[in-house]
Parts: structure tokens; C-alpha cells; sequence
């Protein structure tokens, strides 16, 4: 046992040199996440939402039904872009991540609650819930119409035709990745923080 708690700790003292990586493929990854769903909202050239978004956000009958859908919106949109910025530079990430996982907390009550876990509708995986379980006959229903009146090969060529349901799976995922940043930071040699707070060190 000595051996093997010695031979631990050798190893895992080593690796701790790459430690900043972990957190810097977390923001690798959340980067094009955020900005694509920022700049889907915000329009860059007036710096305010998008009108068919405002109108996503507020309307009751095909939309999330908000109060304030403007603000909302642009609360929303802004929150994604500037963490996307903030994320690429490694800068301010723990504070950054605590209004990026309240955005995909609300992404997950508001938008995709309703639709169970599942993103892609999937019956043989888990949490497949009555609409995953329709979906089958409906994407059966669907390949067959386009296999008899289609060019089948052609379309299917870049991908297989799925049925997108919409659950909280990436919302969820998001939230668990900025979780874990809000604890490691950007990432040791990795991030502006560190540097930042290494130069802030020096200085004392």
C-alpha cells in the first residue's frame, strides 16, 4: 500500500503542469456554444435583439411567454456573447459562469422542460419519454415518403434524418461544464486569471 500511495502521488504531482488544460478544453468547447447563441439573438449591428426574437421570447402561444420579452432578450443574448468573449480569454471565468448557468437554467425550465431529457429523439436511450416514443412511426412515416418520392441516397448523404424533441440535454450539459469552471477557474498557465492573479501575487 505504501508503494502504491508513493507511485499516486509521484504521478499525480507530475500531471498537476497540465491541470489548466481540463478547465481550457471546457472553455474551448462552451466558446461556439455562447457566441452562436448570442449572436442568433443579438443583432451586432444595432446591439439589441433580433424582432422575431423578442417575439420568441414573448409571445404565449409559440413562444416562451416572458414578461419583458425585450429585456429578456437582450439580458440573454448579451449574457452569451460576453461569456463567450470572456471564456476565450480566460478572463473573469468563475463570475462569468455564475449568469451563464442562470441563462441555461432558465434555457431548461422555460424552453425544454416540457420535452423530458432526450435533445435527438431517441427511443432505445434512456429517459425516452411518450413523445420520444412517437417520434418512431413519425420518422418511419417520414423515411418512407421521401425513400418513395425522393432521392433518398442524395439526401441522406451528409447524415440520417433524426427528430430533433428538444429536451434539456445541452442546456443541462452547459450548466454541469460552467458548474465545474465556477470551482476550477480558467485554468492554471491557461487563463487570464492566473496570470492576472500571478502578477496581482508578485505585487504584494
Amino acid at each position: 500500500m505504501a508503494s502504491y500511495n508513493s507511485l499516486h502521488q509521484q504521478l499525480f504531482n507530475r500531471l498537476t503542469v497540465l491541470e489548466g488544460f481540463a478547465p481550457l478544453l471546457l472553455r474551448l468547447y462552451l466558446i461556439p456554444v455562447f457566441w452562436m447563441a448570442g449572436t442568433h439573438k443579438i443583432d451586432l449591428t444595432t446591439l439589441m435583439p433580433f424582432e422575431n426574437t423578442v417575439a420568441w421570447f414573448g409571445n404565449p402561444d409559440w413562444g416562451l411567454g416572458l414578461p419583458l420579452p425585450t429585456l429578456m432578450a437582450f439580458l440573454a443574448g448579451w449574457t452569451e456573447i460576453l461569456g463567450a468573449i470572456f471564456l476565450a480569454g480566460g478572463f473573469a471565468v468563475r463570475w462569468i459562469s455564475i449568469p451563464l448557468m442562470v441563462t441555461m437554467l432558465v434555457a431548461a425550465l422555460t424552453a425544454h422542460w416540457e420535452f423530458g431529457w432526450q435533445a435527438i429523439a431517441d427511443a432505445s436511450a434512456p429517459f425516452a419519454n411518450e413523445r420520444v416514443m412517437e417520434s418512431v412511426d413519425k420518422l418511419s412515416a417520414a423515411k418512407s415518403i421521401l425513400q418513395e418520392h425522393g432521392n433518398y441516397d442524395w439526401l441522406t448523404s451528409s447524415g440520417s434524418f433524426v427528430i430533433l424533441n428538444s429536451g434539456i440535454e445541452f442546456a443541462a450539459t452547459y450548466f454541469i461544464m460552467l458548474f465545474a469552471l465556477l470551482f476550477t477557474g480558467g485554468g492554471r498557465y491557461t487563463s487570464m486569471d492566473y496570470w492576472l492573479h500571478r502578477r496581482f501575487m508578485a505585487e504584494r
